[in-house]
């Protein structure tokens, strides 16, 4: 690769966000190339932004006003003199008429001709081309009559289960099985709805649904002197609802004849259409046949695992490609194994709902770990765009070392303040089926709400870690009986009782936990525990990191939140925060269980009820003011037992 440029490219934009955004800048930055980025009103601070020699605005932050506006991305190139743009993955990476709008502008496109893009881009039109040119593909039924009793007479002739799937996009994205004839109107109906909105194009296909599949793809490179190389495989089966979340490179457990057989059909599919610079062609296999799914007309997301077994940039390679460069020769065959984890700003407790806020503490594993992020400490995540926050890589001489670096690499991940599905990665990292390679592109959603341990339990155990921590001597403090204050007693360790509000726990946690130990543990791992648990004692709450899963736990006096009463009819905040409301006033009548005050603490709300009907006798607080814990709210005097 130290050939000189062909054409010399010296200004790189790209045109994408995120993680991606900033990994092309990097290998652009290293070939000493000047980098823009472009940037949305909600993108204004992002990392890729910070990341660039020059950023430009292109719109508000509706993706179609900014990032996938044609003419907002060429202006920003040209008043940029960029005469390159790189387009990342998704937003307008598989566009032919972007790519073609490049070619005109005379910028260069650092990706394939819009020609070898719509031969692509249509699912129809490129299984056809596959079959001429030898590629297996699925049985199916691609036609241009697209009333539902065309659809489903050849929805019969086809088979079950069957696969109503988008001609256009990816993603996941416009697809339905169905398992009998009665269930096609309903899939048309859905697939279409969801192509028309994600596309733009409604129209459907129908192929056969190979049940519990593996997802095999295989990464190409092609210049414009003929030469079309494969760069091996990658499996990319752990999908939910058909996004991937964990790859990896070489594919296990496949033979050395379909290996080789899927190679060689990529390389003829790329062929077929003169396919120039990077690509990914994709199969489905079951058993010891494959068929071809779709071709990805752009660099993969989890390209960094190929990076990782051969040793070289693909960036690299694609920027040299579009100069005009020659591919070098093939790199020596893969060494070791490799994965990639997404980590997705979503709860995986909620359905894998995006999650927003703003990243307070960030902790990337070090070492070897290659880590491509979308942000860093004090940067807000927002719900306008993919979640996708980063990618832990590893890389190990074996498939077994590899497993293990992933595990210890996202057990040593840390994001708070924003949601994440580290907690999922996790619990995949440890799954049998997984690590013994028999996986399929349904595992993840076979395994539902079971992938993750019982959260009940899971607060559980945050609980007892964290009173163990508070009642553990830090390092240096003096173990002297007389002056503790925590229950010790002459015939042997003491026991004491300690209660905790977690976010999203109605009623406190009560742990009854042993007093004293070695001294030194109140902060950091506590011993005993593999792999290592995280607790960290601050003033006011005890944070805990528990198998990929954060627990933010704050101490209360005893009396619940529910009736949070002292002594003499006193209500008294059972942890610090803020008084949001205050439901009554002075003289009011109350019964039993009715709400008195709400009170913020920990990002979370508490309502606060009476124990015991009567009268408010007085309101000490006021909405907005700060309380400590313990601090009297308002006071009650009980009605007189009749």
């Amino acid at each position: 690769m130290s050939s000189p440029v062909a054409r010399p490219l010296r200004t790189l934009l790209v045109a994408n966000r995120g993680e991606i955004a900033c990994r092309v800048m990097r290998t652009a930055d290293r070939l000493g190339m000047r980098t823009v980025a472009i940037h949305s009103d909600a993108d204004v601070d992002a990392l890729h932004v910070r990341s660039a020699d020059l950023a430009v605005r292109v719109g508000p932050a509706a993706a179609r006003e900014s990032y996938l506006d044609i003419e907002a991305v060429l202006r920003a190139a040209r008043e940029s003199g960029a005469d390159a743009i790189h387009p990342g993955y998704g937003f307008l990476s598989q566009n032919a008429d972007f790519a073609d709008a490049c070619a005109v502008a005379g910028i260069v496109f650092v990706g394939p001709g819009g020609a070898a893009m719509r031969a692509m881009g249509r699912k129809d039109e490129a299984k056809a081309l596959m079959r001429a040119a030898g590629v297996p593909v699925v049985p199916g039924w691609q036609g241009e009559v697209q009333d539902e009793a065309t659809l489903c007479r050849e929805a019969e002739r086809v088979g079950f289960p069957l696969l109503v799937k988008a001609i256009a996009g990816g993603g996941g994205k416009g697809m339905r099985v169905a398992r009998s004839l009665a269930e096609v109107p309903a899939a048309i109906s859905a697939a279409r709805g969801e192509a028309e909105r994600a596309f733009g194009d409604g129209r459907l296909l129908l192929e056969r649904y190979i049940e519990s599949p593996r997802h095999v793809e295989v990464q190409v490179i092609a210049d414009r002197h003929g030469n079309c190389l494969h760069l091996y495989e990658r499996d990319c089966s752990l999908q939910r609802r058909y996004q991937k979340v964990i790859e990896e490179c070489p594919a296990p457990g496949l033979s050395v004849a379909l290996r080789e057989r899927l190679h060689q059909a990529a390389v003829r599919a790329a062929q077929a259409v003169g396919y120039e610079n990077a690509g990914t062609v994709e199969f489905i296999v079951a058993g010891e046949e494959g068929w071809f799914l779709e071709m990805n007309t752009r660099l993969q997301v989890e390209h960094p695992v190929t990076e990782a077994v051969l040793g070289i940039d693909l960036v690299e390679w694609q920027l040299r490609v579009a100069a005009g460069e020659p591919l070098p020769a093939r790199p020596a065959a893969p060494r070791g194994h490799a994965f990639e984890a997404r980590v997705y700003a979503e709860d995986p407790r909620n359905g894998y709902l995006p999650a927003g806020g703003r990243v307070e503490v960030l902790r990337w594993p070090g070492g070897a770990v290659r880590v491509d992020a979308a942000v860093e400490q004090g940067d807000r995540v927002v719900t306008d765009y993919d979640a996708l926050l980063a990618k832990v890589i590893v890389h190990g001489s074996s498939r077994e070392a590899a497993l293990r670096e992933l595990e210890v690499a996202l057990l040593a991940s840390r994001v708070e303040g924003v949601t994440t599905n580290l907690a999922a990665l996790v619990a995949l990292s440890r799954d049998a089926d997984f690590r013994a390679g028999r996986m399929t592109t349904g595992l993840i959603d076979a395994r539902g709400d079971a992938l993750l341990p019982d959260h009940a339990a899971q607060c559980g155990r945050a609980a007892g870690l964290a009173a163990i921590a508070l009642l553990t001597p830090t390092a240096g403090a003096a173990l002297d009986p007389w002056a503790a204050t925590d229950g010790w007693r002459v015939q042997g360790p003491g026991e004491t009782e300690v209660r905790f509000m977690l976010p999203g726990v109605e009623k406190p946690l009560v742990v009854v936990a042993p007093l004293a130990g070695t001294p030194g543990l109140a902060d950091g791992a506590i011993a005993g525990n593999e792999p290592p648990v995280e607790v960290a004692v601050l003033p006011d709450e005890v944070r805990v990191w528990l198998d990929g899963e954060f627990f933010r736990l704050a101490r209360v006096a005893k009396g619940t939140p529910a009736e949070a009463m002292g002594g003499g009819g006193q209500v008294l905040a059972p942890m610090p925060g803020a008084v949001l409301d205050i439901k009554v006033t002075e003289g009011s009548q109350v019964e039993r269980g009715q709400p008195l005050v709400v009170l913020e603490a920990m990002k979370m709300e508490h309502t606060l009820r009476a124990a015991v009907a009567g009268r408010v006798t007085a309101v000490d607080v006021r909405a907005g003011q700060r309380v400590r814990e313990g601090e009297r709210l308002l006071s009650i005097e009980g009605e007189a037992a009749g």
